[in-house]
């Protein structure tokens, strides 16, 4: 008597299985595929019972996965890597300027140097719309978590397309009106800096050594929260010139030694190097902001 065959995963299902095991928790794994976290619960359910097996263990802390779970784990990973491999190819083959596109940069960056961009970008393509996610996360080019991504290390991935695309100022401020204090100094100075996992980024550790006698008032990895609470009085910011100029309130403070600068690389995936309204926002981007030799 023949055994009952194990019916076929489908992708749904294997996107479903891939966002609970990475976020490990529903209401995650929602948040990357767009369904409610009822569904996703359902979802599972039916997965699992299709199965026969106990792909997670429900904890108090989410989801983990199972001896089961891991077996099926790196099937549904490559099964991944396939399906997208064959949408990127056929979205690379797409030469229509409409469709929607996905950029990713910080705050202050997407906000102050990109906005203006992506507005002549759109008006000139009204068939293109654009989706912009500022925050710190790295996202996924190979997943299509976004299609562009600016940011100031370079990429490692072999399949990613990447160039720098300009050389990003930055300056020290302080709230208009205040005094200004001495290089190598800063006794009776606050700081506006970042928090105590970037204290190693080139522009804190400079502000350290510039004014080595200041007390850290406010730390923050939000530049924009930077530069208000430097305009309310908190302290000195060092900001990036294209926020800090932009900032009312504040004023540029000239210690004898710029602030290090950050370069800004954009990438994405060889794979979209043919879809033509990406292809047209990055020339677009780069005739904009890349200084001319």
């Amino acid at each position: 008597m023949n055994e009952p065959a194990t019916p076929p995963m489908e992708w749904s299902d294997i996107r479903v299985f891939l966002a609970i095991a990475r976020s490990g928790t529903l209401m995650g794994a929602a948040r990357q595929t767009g369904l409610s976290q009822p569904t996703m619960g359902r979802r599972l359910k039916a997965l699992e019972a299709s199965l026969s097996l106990t792909l997670f263990q429900r904890t108090s802390d989410g989801f983990v996965l199972t001896a089961e779970g891991e077996s099926v784990l790196g099937h549904a990973q490559r099964m991944e890597e396939q399906a997208l491999a064959f949408q990127r190819e056929l979205a690379g083959n797409q030469q229509q300027l409409e469709g929607a596109l996905r950029v990713s940069s910080s705050d202050w960056f997407g906000v102050h140097v990109l906005s203006p961009v992506l507005a002549g970008f759109l008006r000139a393509h009204p068939g293109v719309s654009i989706e912009l996610l500022t925050d710190a996360r790295l996202l996924n080019l190979a997943r299509r978590e976004a299609d562009l991504v600016f940011r100031i290390q370079p990429f490692e991935e072999p399949y990613i397309l990447q160039r720098k695309l300009m050389h990003m100022r930055y300056a020290l401020y302080t709230a208009a009106g205040q005094s200004h204090p001495a290089a190598g100094d800063g006794e009776g100075s606050a700081l506006v800096t970042l928090d105590h996992a970037y204290r190693d980024f080139p522009d804190a550790v400079w502000l350290r050594r510039m004014l080595p006698k200041a007390r850290t008032a406010f730390g923050s990895n939000n530049r924009e929260a930077q530069a208000l609470l430097c305009a309310a009085g908190v302290g000195l910011a060092v900001l990036p010139v294209a926020l800090g100029d932009a900032t009312p309130g504040v004023e540029r403070v000239d210690l004898g030694e710029p602030p290090p600068g950050r370069d800004v690389w954009l990438g994405y995936h060889r794979d979209l190097r043919r879809l033509a309204r990406l292809r047209a926002l990055v020339e677009r981007t780069i005739e904009a902001l890349t200084p001319v030799p």
